[in-house]
């Protein structure tokens, strides 16, 4: 790709944008820049003799934090500080949904919107604080969520939203935006990564009016995150100890293949998410306790004013090869957690797995919608009863792909508090009451339609037919 980019290249490049009626000059400008840093080539060289594991004070173990305040005048104090910003772009088009993924009903017929909301509507009214809460959407998400923040108008919380930046794709075969080709529709743009999170906080002037009202910190989770909810502890270790950034880090399990790990590097922290083929054996040897970014982020509001207006965050780029119509084109990208190297005192805190309870599929959903869990204050809490603290390991088939056809062929999800793994394909179909225990597998044979009896319990057990059951 960059080998037939050339100087002429970004040229006819900046003339094409420069007509984009579509976008602001600050998107046109981003855009440029990251297009210009993608051509020349730059990249963060490591030198794999300096990388050093880092050690406790860098990464801080969660249970090593000072306990939160006793007083409701000194938490109130702490919230007062802090902003929480959900990463509202993603649609639920995996899950065979249509608008923002944060309007999938989650649990007990509540969204991850609703949640959220919930969560930090009960710490405003216990302790008489104003947490507002942002959402950064897409233009993919924009307009859906303006109609759906409408219902918690009476809420006692601030909702703000706000866009990040929408940059064209570029036609792989000359480097000109797709756009300026006549594809104006939504498949000539995207938008670049959750790293556009901090221009774009501060470009559409919500950083500013934040930093007025004497806000300090802002919490960053994506919205689709069920664990990542407001944590006082580490907020107060963040305060005490004047850090700019924090990174929420977890152990990896089998299942954790996506997800950078933190390194210590000439005296500052960098998340290490892409490893070359060569370095791979090392790298692995210098996995602190296999830990991974959760995505759960807390920034100083000052510093992101800072580095933005000194244009200092240069992350790594991601380069995304996508294909529209025929036609190969490029999405460059940055992640928000590359911008740890940045800040000053940027820290990671090993948190508890708890932390971390994404739903990507339709077996995430069927996770936190059975007994395993329970709904608290809009905080989905494990079932105390589960022994084992790692989650079953859920395949489902491409039957159950789809939230729509998932739930339909669930009478009621089934209690897996005591199960290890289970693998369901094919033309299955659950009664109530089904009690599913060990390792499981229901795999109907082709033609067969196999449906689960009401109030069965299956334990370690392979059914591929109604004689098996």
């Amino acid at each position: 790709m960059a080998a037939i980019a050339t100087d002429a290249n970004l040229d006819n490049l900046k003339s094409s944008v420069a007509g984009l009626e579509q976008i602001s000059e600050n998107e046109k400008t981003g855009f440029i820049n990251l297009v210009s840093r993608y051509l020349s080539g730059e990249a963060q060289h490591v030198e794999w003799s300096k990388i050093q594991t880092p050690t406790d004070e860098v990464v801080v173990p969660y249970d090593t934090l000072a306990p939160t305040p006793a007083g409701s005048a000194e938490i109130k104090s702490l919230l007062d500080k802090l902003v929480v910003l959900k990463l509202n772009g993603g649609l639920g088009t995996t899950m065979g949904c249509t608008g923002p993924k944060s309007v999938i009903e989650v649990r007990d017929g509540l969204t991850f919107l609703d949640l959220i909301v919930i969560q930090i509507e009960n710490l405003n009214s216990k302790y008489g604080s104003n947490v507002p809460l942002l959402l950064m959407n897409s233009f993919n998400t924009h307009d859906d969520t303006q109609k759906i923040v409408e219902k918690y108008q009476n809420s006692n919380i601030e909702i703000h939203t706000f866009n990040q930046s929408q940059y064209p794709r570029l036609v792989a075969d000359d480097f000109l935006p797709l756009p300026s080709k006549g594809n104006t529709g939504k498949d000539g743009w995207y938008p670049p990564g959750h790293g556009d999170v901090f221009p774009s906080l501060s470009n559409s002037g919500k950083l500013d009016a934040l930093l007025s009202q004497g806000k300090e910190y802002v919490f960053v989770a994506n919205s689709d995150n069920l664990g990542a909810i407001v944590d006082l502890k580490i907020l107060n270790h963040l305060i005490e100890h004047k850090n700019e950034y924090c990174m929420e880090v977890t152990p990896k399990t089998l299942a954790d293949v996506k997800g950078g790990t933190l390194i210590s590097y000439e005296g500052r922290l960098l998340e290490i998410a892409q490893v070359a083929d060569e370095h791979v054996g090392e790298f692995k040897s210098i996995e602190k306790f296999k830990i991974f970014n959760t995505n759960n982020l807390w920034v100083n509001l000052k510093a992101i004013k800072r580095l933005v207006e000194a244009d200092a965050l240069k992350m790594e780029i991601i380069p995304n090869p996508k294909e529209v119509d025929g036609v190969k084109v490029l999405q460059l990208e940055t992640a928000a957690g590359a911008a740890i190297r940045f800040f000053d005192k940027a820290i990671g805190i090993n948190v508890p797995r708890s932390r971390f309870l994404p739903v990507k599929a339709t077996s995430d959903l069927l996770l936190v919608q059975s007994d395993l869990y329970t709904l608290e204050d809009g905080s989905v809490i494990r079932n105390p009863a589960r022994t084992n603290p790692e989650n079953p390991a859920i395949e489902l088939g491409p039957e159950f792909k789809k939230v729509s056809n998932f739930l339909s062929r669930f009478k009621s999800i089934p209690s897996i508090v005591e199960l290890d793994s289970v693998k369901v394909a094919g033309d299955v179909w659950f009664g109530a009451g089904v009690i599913l225990k060990g390792k499981v597998s229901i795999v109907a044979k082709s033609g067969v339609k196999l449906e689960i009896p009401d109030g069965a319990v299956i334990a370690t057990k392979e059914i591929n037919g109604p004689e098996d059951l």
